[in-house]
């Protein structure tokens, strides 16, 4: 196998020998660039090819593995994928990669990002013909789907055929039978005075262990029938070790003459086999990759991120601009100064991990919330408040004309540790955010906004997408909306960081909107009245022109 990085450079005259077209890398000059991610294989020299994401990049050419990508091409041509414990990475990003364009179908529904054909169909006995670790998980599943009723009544005819001197009273009293569909009881485990070791088994243990293996490493959520005797644990390591498992399968080669366990006989054979060749039945090239990996990307951060709001027309709404450009992500979430809501938006970028997002996307960010803002402000001034998304958002307050802090961010993927597919190891990139204004001191103003940027586990993300349940990922959504609201709220309760200290008012509720009024120019964009009607007034801490009316404040030390 070969591993190459998405976007990376390599000598042209290399990726001519790898690939029979143009269509997975971009030739500028002698170099050409990676622009896919997922397998290859080409019949034209026998050579499997995995494109990796961008993320495994560290820094310039050198990967995560702190290798280069010229090390890291060449690194597993002598090493078997299926049993390296090492590799366990590289296995796992197999089936979480192909989930991953499955999933995106799914839910969108376009099919167009996945190669239409099939991986190729893996034949018997340990050929010429490279195959990767996601071709063997997918034909053990395939075949176990296909041929399950099948292998189950085989497993209950060898067990009865084995049964001598049954005690039936005692098996009728201590069992429960399977009922047939003409309605005749099954027993699976007959009492008999002498157990006999059934031979014609071993071929079916063999089979379940190693699709009870696959199933546990990968979520795959098949069920296997309790009643087959499995190997597990240190014994099944022991069983792929050494070809152990191929000297077994051996000695029972020739007791199968049915086909379908002739065909299960040779998947268990490509599985214990310590190389990773086979023969096959097609003669193109086969490959499962995509070009906008990501388009990918953007859809596992929001599936993460909103899911619970994906289908809700007045969110969907919100996301596409009259200017034509789609919000990425934007959920709702308590506002960082008071009980009311407010909408976070945000933007993934699927870069490498040492770039940040330009000053056009910042800008573009700044835009987004600029048109949702007005949005919500054209519907108030419409007094329409049916066809607000909640009535609890609230962006402008009409006694101080003050505007609510509107949280931004950006998310990219990255990737510290190959073998961490649990921890969202979700972590700031700055404790600072972008900031855009047109007047500094003036936080509460509608032109007043800032970004946060924050980095998230590649990893996690890529196995969170399919994996998570409704349950796991409502739990999720909630845990990642503390972070970012904590993130602004501790970075303005910070006040050398944010540069503002915060103040509330003591005046009495029925002074508070004379004062308002007397004052109004010099608290314009400073001061704004919360839900709970609490005035709060933000002094930027080289301005000291609202020294005059602290003595009508008390310094609030915290938002929370």
């Amino acid at each position: 196998m070969k591993l190459l990085i998405e976007e990376q450079e390599y000598p042209v005259k290399l990726l001519e020998d790898l690939f029979d077209d143009f269509k997975f890398y971009k030739q500028t000059g002698n170099k050409g660039v990676i622009k896919s991610v997922g397998y290859y294989h080409s019949y034209k020299n026998n050579e499997l090819v995995f494109m990796l994401p961008k993320v495994f990049i560290r820094d310039g050419t050198e990967t995560i593995f702190y290798k280069s990508t010229t090390e890291l091409y060449d690194c597993l041509d002598d090493t078997t994928v299926k049993h390296d414990h090492k590799l366990q990475w590289l296995r796992e990003l197999s089936i979480y990669f192909y989930n991953s364009l499955v999933e995106y179908n799914r839910r969108w529904q376009k099919n167009s990002l996945i190669n239409p054909s099939k991986t190729f169909e893996l034949n018997t006995n340990i050929g010429s013909n490279n195959y990767s670790y996601l071709d063997i998980v997918l034909a053990f599943t395939n075949f176990f789907k296909k041929n399950k009723n099948f292998i189950l009544q085989y497993h209950i005819e060898q067990v009865t055929n084995k049964v001598t001197k049954p005690k039936w009273e005692k098996t009728i009293r201590k069992a429960l039978p399977l009922i047939t569909s003409s309605g005749s009881p099954v027993y699976l485990g007959i009492r008999n005075k002498k157990k006999v070791h059934n031979i014609e088994e071993e071929l079916i243990t063999y089979f379940f262990s190693i699709l009870k293996k696959l199933n546990s490493d990968h979520q795959l959520n098949l069920k296997i029938d309790k009643s087959y005797k499995l190997i597990t644990g240190h014994r099944f390591d022991r069983l792929c070790a050494n070809d152990n498992g191929l000297i077994k399968l051996r000695k029972i080669k020739y007791r199968y003459f049915n086909d379908i366990l002739k065909r299960m006989y040779q998947l268990c054979e490509l599985y214990f086999s310590s190389n990773s060749k086979a023969s096959n039945k097609k003669d193109k090239e086969e490959y499962l990759c995509v070009n906008n990996y990501n388009i990918i990307f953007e859809d596992m951060i929001d599936k993460l991120f909103t899911d619970k709001i994906a289908a809700d027309e007045s969110i969907q709404h919100l996301k596409k601009n009259q200017d034509g450009k789609l919000i990425d992500h934007i959920y709702e979430d308590q506002s960082i100064i008071d009980r009311s809501n407010i909408f976070y938006i945000g933007d993934s970028k699927y870069y490498k991990p040492n770039r940040e997002a330009g000053k056009l996307s910042k800008y573009k960010q700044i835009t987004y919330a600029k048109n949702i803002i007005q949005y919500n402000i054209d519907l108030w001034n419409k007094n329409d408040k049916k066809k607000f998304y909640n009535a609890d958002v609230v962006y402008r307050d009409e006694m101080t004309e003050g505007y609510n802090i509107t949280p931004n961010f950006f998310i990219y993927g990255h990737i510290t540790d190959v073998t961490d597919f649990s921890n969202p190891k979700i972590l700031p990139k700055s404790k600072v955010p972008n900031c855009s204004h047109h007047w500094e001191h003036r936080l509460f103003d509608r032109d007043t906004l800032f970004v946060h940027q924050y980095s998230i586990n590649f990893l996690f993300v890529l196995k969170a997408y399919t994996g998570y349940t409704p349950h796991s990922l409502a739990k999720f959504q909630n845990q990642i909306k503390k972070i970012f609201r904590d993130g602004f709220v501790n970075y303005f309760n910070d006040s050398e960081a944010s540069g503002f200290k915060f103040y509330q008012s003591i005046l009495k509720k029925e002074d508070v909107a004379d004062f308002v009024n007397r004052y109004f120019k010099l608290l314009n964009g400073k001061c704004i009245r919360t839900v709970d009607e609490r005035l709060i007034l933000a002094v930027h801490t080289k301005d000291e022109s609202l020294n005059i009316l602290l003595d009508k404040f008390e310094r609030l030390n915290n938002f929370n």
